[in-house]
């Protein structure tokens, strides 16, 4: 093999204009293929993290409400007309068991169950639609950091207090420790202490949620000792939809994960991987093409040579073994300087680019990359080297 090796990196040398054009082809595919996926990539990540930054994985909700047909006795058509029932704000039956189940299952992270309904904040003669929402702010916090994102005040939801959104707030011109008066359901009233003020980044929470203790958003909403969804979060964000059908399996209850709530970004996330995809394979395929004319080209030029030394003893194996080095040493010297000019691309974007996102390099995606190119350059240099090991040594040497 070392006798392979010195003639293999002797044609490289003697080549250096070709070494060089296709050392740097290589290391522009490359650096393409590493500042893509990692761009890629952070996209994914920063559309994500504010996606689910302000929900859950899963929401485990009660089954809906059903009309109950009477079975038409035998021999006769019914004919139907039928109108949905309407869903009213219910409670999720034995609460308690649910989540100590879910507590239990496996790839579930963190359960917080919470009561949430339709509502009025009132400040004098401002009157505004808004959520109210009880939780466990234990619980909670494993869910939603809301207790990070809080600007003023602290995160207090004890009995009579409440935390709001930073637009919410300013419409009503309420800041820490100010009363804000709360209609539930059935005309039920609550004034209540501004303990805290938050801002998730959205705009419809900031404008809307209101948090508070349980108990006092029970008696709001007219849902004593009930909860009327459990959140849940999952180790694997892309495993929450396989989770959410066991758990509605197991529970009987409605279980919607993050994928059905926003179809429309997972087909964009789908859009995006698919065309990192491709572009690595092109970058691939254009690399391959590159190394195996380079390479075409050298057992041309080089056919007298190759007679020579095949008539020397050199066995077809070994001339086989010859080009295939070739075509991994520009693929590896080729992917190293894409590598470093890929990490170069990165650290621009992340110091010099507009700052709307980071963009993090994966611990594999540089040896994946370098491995790529290097068994790519194999892979091309597999025809040029069974020609330069099967040419006849009298015919090679005979060669003009």
């Amino acid at each position: 093999m070392w006798i392979e090796t010195l003639i293999a990196l002797r044609f490289l040398r003697e080549g250096r204009a070709q070494t060089t054009m296709i050392v740097s082809g290589i290391a522009v595919g490359v650096a393409v293929i590493v500042f893509i996926i990692a761009l890629i990539t952070g996209l994914q990540d920063n559309i994500i993290e504010r996606t689910l930054g302000t929900q859950a994985h899963i929401r485990v909700l009660p089954p809906k409400e059903v009309n109950h047909r009477v079975t038409a006795p035998p021999g006769t058509v019914q004919l139907l007309l039928e109108d949905k029932r309407p869903q009213r704000l219910r409670s999720i039956i034995n609460w308690q068991q649910v989540q100590t189940t879910l507590d239990a299952l496996s790839g579930v992270r963190a359960v917080s169950p919470s009561v949430s309904g339709p509502g009025f904040a009132r400040k004098g003669d401002a009157v505004v639609s808004v959520e109210i929402l009880g939780i466990d702010p234990d619980r909670y916090r494993r869910i939603i950091p809301l207790d990070k994102a809080i600007t003023s005040g602290q995160l207090r939801v004890a009995a009579g207090d409440v935390v709001i959104g930073q637009l919410l707030a300013d419409d009503l011109g309420l800041r820490v420790g100010d009363k804000l008066r709360l209609q539930g359901v059935a005309g039920r009233n609550s004034t209540l202490n501004v303990a805290g003020v938050f801002s998730l980044g959205v705009r419809d929470v900031d404008q809307r949620f209101v948090y508070l203790g349980m108990q006092p958003a029970q008696s709001l909403l007219d849902l004593a000792g009930g909860v009327t969804v459990i959140e849940v979060t999952v180790n694997d964000i892309f495993a929450a939809e396989g989770v959410a059908q066991r758990i509605a399996a197991l529970l009987a209850l409605r279980a919607d994960s993050w994928t059905q709530t926003n179809a429309q970004l997972m087909n964009a996330l789908r859009s995006q991987t698919l065309s990192t995809v491709l572009i690595s394979v092109f970058v691939a395929i254009s690399v391959a093409f590159g190394i195996a004319s380079v390479l075409s080209v050298s057992v041309q030029q080089r056919t007298r040579e190759i007679g020579i030394l095949r008539a020397m003893g050199t066995r077809r194996q070994q001339m086989l073994r010859v080009f295939l080095l070739q075509g991994a040493v520009l693929g590896f010297g080729g992917s190293l300087l894409g590598a470093l000019s890929g990490y170069g691309l990165v650290w621009v974007f992340n110091v010099f680019g507009p700052g709307l996102f980071y963009i993090p390099v994966a611990p594999v995606l540089v040896p994946a990359a370098m491995a790529l190119a290097t068994l790519t350059g194999m892979a091309a240099a597999v025809a040029p080297a069974r020609r330069a090991a099967w040419l006849a040594p009298v015919e090679a040497i005979r060669h003009v």
